[in-house]
C-alpha cells in the first residue's frame, strides 16, 4: 500500500476511534457490573463461546460447533453469534448448546418496541469492534449494546474466535470472566493494524490457543511470554456414511468461493489434467462472491463439462462418491475440510501453505503435498493419484490413521485442561486507571 493511503488509513481510524471514545467506555463501564454471587458460584461450570455467525458455512463454524458439543457434556454452554440471516442453521446445532443471535436480521425477529432503536444503531459501526477485523463490517453499535447487555453480570469462561472477538472481550474485561482467545488463522494473514493491536493488547488474555507448531512460534516471538500460549488443533467430527469410493472418477474440493482458498489456481492445474483425463470430474463445492468469477474461467477455459461448481452440497455425501480431496488454499489456519477428507479416506493432494496442511500431510505416506500455489505441481499431484489407483488406496487408509489423532476424543480433553486451567486462575477485575479518561487507541 503506498504510505501516503497508509497514512490516511490511519487519520481515519484514529478519528473514528476518538469519536466513539466516549461511547467505548459507557459500555465498559456497564459491563463491568460485579455478577450476583450465584453466578459467580457457577462460573467453573459455563462457557460462552463468541462467533461471527453460528448459522452459516465453513471452517470455523463448525469446529466452534465441535468444541461447543464437546464442552456441553460437562459445561453450561452458550454460543453468541453476531448475526443470524436464516430460519436453519447450514450446520446442525450440537445437542445441549445453546445459541444465542446478537443481531437477528430476520423480518419481523426484532420486537416492535425495540426496532427503531435498532434501526438507528445499526447505521452506527461498532464502537467495539477493531475496524481491521473484517468481521467489523457486520458489527455496529446495536451489536456492540446486545453484546455487552448478554455478558453484564454474568461469570463463566470467555471463548473469543478471532482477533476482533478476542480484543472485545480485553476490552471489556468483564469482572466475572476469564477470557481464551482462538487464533484460526495464521498471524501473517492479518493486517499490520490488526497485528499491532495483537501484539499490544493480546497481554489481556488469560490464554490463547493456536491451531499448529508454527503458529505457537510466531506468537511466542510477538508476545514475548506476557501471554499463555497453548496449541490445541482443530477437531473433526465423526462423518456419517460410507468411507470414499477410491475407483471412482471424481475430485473434489470445497470451501468458500474466496480467492483464499485458490480454486482459481485449482481450475488452471484442471486444465492439464483434462487434456490427459477427459473422463474424470472436479466438484468445486461452495459458495461466496467470486463464485461468478470462477463460473467464468471454467467457461474460458472450455472446461465446462470437466469442472461443476454445485454450490454448498452434503459433504459426507459428496465425500463418499469422490476418490480424490485437493485443497488449493493460497493459506489456512488448520484446514478442517482436508481432515474431514482424511478421515473419510480419500487421497489427498494439498498445497504446503502456510499454516497446517504440513502439520497433517506426510508426503506420499497419507497423501501428496505440493509447494504452495505450484500450479503445475498441483495438476501433477492429481495427475499421479489418478495415474495409479494402487497409490490412491494406499493413502486412503493412512488418511484415516492421521485423522483419528484429530478426533474430539484426542482433541477434546486438551480444552477440558485449559479452559479448567483459566478458570481456576479466575481473579477480580481491576478498575483501569482509563476507566476515568477516554479509551486508549488500538
Amino acid at each position: 500500500m503506498p504510505p501516503m493511503r497508509r497514512i490516511a488509513g490511519y487519520v481515519v481510524r484514529r478519528s473514528k476511534r476518538a469519536v466513539f471514545a466516549p461511547v467505548r467506555l459507557a459500555l465498559r463501564r456497564y459491563a463491568r457490573a460485579q455478577p450476583p454471587a450465584a453466578a459467580a458460584a457457577n462460573a467453573d461450570r459455563r462457557v460462552v463461546i463468541l462467533l461471527v455467525s453460528a448459522w452459516g458455512m465453513g471452517g470455523t463454524i463448525r469446529t466452534v460447533h465441535n468444541l461447543a458439543g464437546h464442552l456441553a457434556k460437562t459445561h453450561q454452554v452458550e454460543i453468541l453469534s453476531v448475526y443470524r440471516r436464516r430460519d436453519e442453521p447450514f450446520f446442525t446445532f450440537p445437542p445441549g448448546v445453546q445459541v444465542t443471535a446478537l443481531d437477528d436480521e430476520r423480518p419481523g425477529a426484532t420486537p416492535p418496541r425495540l426496532r427503531l432503536l435498532r434501526s438507528i444503531l445499526r447505521l452506527l459501526p461498532s464502537a467495539l469492534m477493531h475496524p481491521a477485523d473484517r468481521a467489523a463490517k457486520v458489527c455496529n453499535l446495536w451489536v456492540d449494546l446486545m453484546l455487552v447487555r448478554r455478558l453484564r453480570r454474568q461469570a463463566g469462561v470467555l471463548i473469543g474466535t478471532r482477533p476482533g472477538l478476542n480484543l472485545i472481550a480485553i476490552e471489556l474485561a468483564l469482572p466475572g470472566f476469564t477470557t481464551i482467545g482462538q487464533e484460526h488463522m495464521h498471524l501473517t494473514s492479518h493486517s499490520r493494524p490488526l497485528r499491532k493491536s495483537i501484539q499490544r493488547r493480546y497481554s489481556g488474555l488469560d490464554a490463547l490457543a493456536v491451531l499448529t507448531d508454527e503458529d505457537l512460534r510466531e506468537y511466542e516471538k510477538v508476545l514475548s511470554g506476557r501471554t499463555r500460549l497453548v496449541r490445541i488443533p482443530n477437531s473433526v467430527a465423526p462423518m456419517g456414511g460410507p468411507r470414499a469410493d477410491l475407483g471412482a472418477k471424481t475430485v473434489l474440493a470445497a470451501g468458500r468461493l474466496t480467492p483464499q482458498k485458490g480454486f482459481d489456481m485449482l481450475i488452471e492445474a484442471w486444465g492439464r489434467v483434462a487434456r490427459v483425463h477427459p473422463d474424470w470430474r472436479l466438484r468445486i463445492c461452495g459458495r461466496g462472491d467470486r463464485s461468478d468469477d470462477l463460473q467464468r474461467l471454467v467457461a474460458e477455459r472450455g472446461l465446462s463439462e470437466a469442472i461443476a461448481l454445485p454450490g454448498p452440497r452434503d459433504l459426507e455425501e459428496e465425500m463418499a462418491n469422490a476418490s480424490i480431496f485437493v485443497l488449493s488454499s493460497r493459506f489456512e489456519g488448520f484446514p478442517l475440510v482436508l481432515l474431514e477428507a482424511m478421515s473419510k479416506g480419500m487421497a489427498i493432494v494439498s498445497f504446503d501453505c502456510p499454516t497446517g496442511p504440513a502439520d497433517v500431510v506426510d508426503d506420499h505416506r497419507n497423501g501428496i503435498l505440493v509447494p504452495a500455489r505450484d500450479v503445475d505441481g498441483l495438476a501433477s499431484g492429481i495427475l499421479e493419484l489418478i495415474e495409479d489407483e494402487d497409490l490412491r488406496r494406499r493413502l486412503g487408509p493412512a488418511a484415516v490413521e492421521m485423522a483419528a489423532a484429530y478426533s474430539l476424543a484426542s482433541v477434546g480433553p486438551q480444552w477440558d485442561a485449559l479452559i479448567a486451567e483459566v478458570a481456576a486462575s479466575r481473579r477480580p477485575t481491576p478498575v483501569a486507571p482509563e476507566e476515568r479518561a477516554a479509551a486508549p487507541a488500538r
